[in-house]
C-alpha cells in the first residue's frame, strides 16, 4: 500500500525551474533515503508534499488524501521536522510540546498522553523540566522529532535531521530513527550517504528538480557501471591474458594499469554491470600456470551511485 504517491509535481521561482515532472511512491513502512546536491529541489519537494507550498503544477496523495483537494486530511497524517528547527527558546520542553500539541487540535487527556509518549521515544525524559535555550543541539533535535511525532502521524518527513551534530549524538538520532521507522514511514533527507546505506530500504535521487533514480540501494549499486570491475595482479604474459579475458563475452574492456616492482602487471577488468568475471579470470591465468596475487571485485557505494548520477562532467 502507498503511503505517499507523487504525480508530475512542477514547481517554478520565476525563470527558476526547481522541482520538474517529480513522480515517485512510497510504500506504507518504508524508510527513503531523499538525495541530491544542494538545490536539486529535495526541500521544494518536501515542502510541497506537506502543503506548506503548493506545486505549479501536478499533485500527490498522502495517505490516500490529495494534497490539494484534501489538505487537512493529508496534513493530519505527517510529521514534519525542518532542517532548521524552529523552537521558543524562552519555553521549557514539556512547555513547547504541550503547545505544539494543542496548536495540532490534540486535546483533553491525549496531550498528556501523546507528549509523554513522545517525550519517551525521543529520549527527553531527562530535559522535559530544562528551558530549550539550555539544551545542546542533539537534545534540540530530538525535540524538533517530539513535535513532528506530536498526532501519532502514519508519515515522517525529516529534513536533514542530523545536521550540525556531532558523530554521537549523529548515531544517537540514527538509532531513534530506525526505531520510529517500525511504527511510521520515515521519508529522510541528508547529506550522509553512509547514513542512508545503514538505515534506508529506498533511495530516491533529485537533481536539478528531476528525479533520477527511486529504488533500493542494493538495485542501485548493482546496476552501476563499477558493478562489473574487477582488478588483477598477476605475473605472466600481458598480451596473452589480456587476449584472452577480452575474448570473453561479458568483458567490455581490460585496462593495464602498470607493473609493479617483481614483475607484477595490474589489470582492470570492465565487464557488464552485475557480472562478476573473478572466476573466470582466476582460470585462465591457473590454465597458464601464472601465480596471481590479488583478485579484487569493486563493490560500488551510495556514494558512487549518487556521484555518478548528479555530476557535471
Amino acid at each position: 500500500m502507498s503511503m505517499v504517491t507523487a504525480e508530475h509535481l512542477h514547481k517554478v521561482f520565476g525563470r527558476f525551474v526547481a522541482v520538474w515532472d517529480a513522480t515517485f511512491s512510497i510504500d506504507k513502512g518504508e524508510i527513503v533515503g531523499f538525495l541530491g546536491p544542494n538545490g536539486a529541489g529535495k526541500t521544494t519537494t518536501m515542502k510541497m508534499l506537506t502543503g506548506f507550498m503548493p506545486p505549479n503544477a501536478g499533485t500527490a496523495n498522502i495517505a490516500g488524501y490529495d494534497i490539494l483537494d484534501h489538505p487537512l486530511e493529508a496534513r493530519r497524517h505527517i510529521g514534519y521536522m525542518p532542517e532548521n528547527v524552529p523552537l521558543y527558546d524562552e519555553m521549557r520542553v514539556y512547555e513547547y510540546l504541550d503547545y505544539r500539541a494543542r496548536l495540532k487540535g490534540i486535546t483533553g487527556s491525549s496531550v498528556r498522553q501523546q507528549i509523554g509518549y513522545v517525550i519517551d521515544q525521543c529520549g527527553l525524559e531527562p530535559k522535559r523540566s530544562n528551558l530549550i535555550s539550555t539544551l545542546s543541539k542533539g537534545y534540540r533535535q530530538r525535540v524538533g522529532l517530539a513535535d513532528a511525532l506530536l498526532g501519532d502521524p502514519d508519515l515522517l518527513i525529516l529534513d536533514e535531521p542530523t545536521n550540525g551534530l556531532d558523530p554521537n549524538q549523529i548515531r544517537q538520532i540514527r538509532e531513534l530513527i530506525r526505531t520510529l521507522a517500525e511504527n511510521h514511514t520515515v521519508i529522510l533527507s541528508t547529506h550522509i550517504l553512509s547514513e542512508v546505506e545503514m538505515i534506508c530500504n529506498k533511495v530516491i535521487i533529485i537533481d536539478q528538480g528531476k528525479i533520477k533514480a527511486s529504488d533500493s540501494p542494493e538495485n542501485l549499486t548493482r546496476n552501476m557501471r563499477a558493478a562489473g570491475r574487477v582488478s588483477v595482479e598477476f605475473k605472466g604474459d600481458l598480451d596473452l591474458i589480456t587476449k584472452e579475458l577480452e575474448s570473453y563475452a561479458p568483458v567490455k574492456k581490460v585496462i593495464h594499469e602498470g607493473t609493479l616492482p617483481g614483475g607484477w602487471h595490474r589489470l582492470l577488468v570492465r565487464a557488464e554491470p552485475g557480472t562478476d568475471t573473478r572466476e573466470k579470470a582466476a582460470a585462465i591465468l591457473m590454465s597458464h600456470g601464472f601465480p596471481v596475487r590479488h583478485i579484487y571485485r569493486h563493490i560500488p557505494k551510495l556514494e558512487d551511485v549518487f556521484v555518478e548520477m548528479t555530476r557535471r562532467d
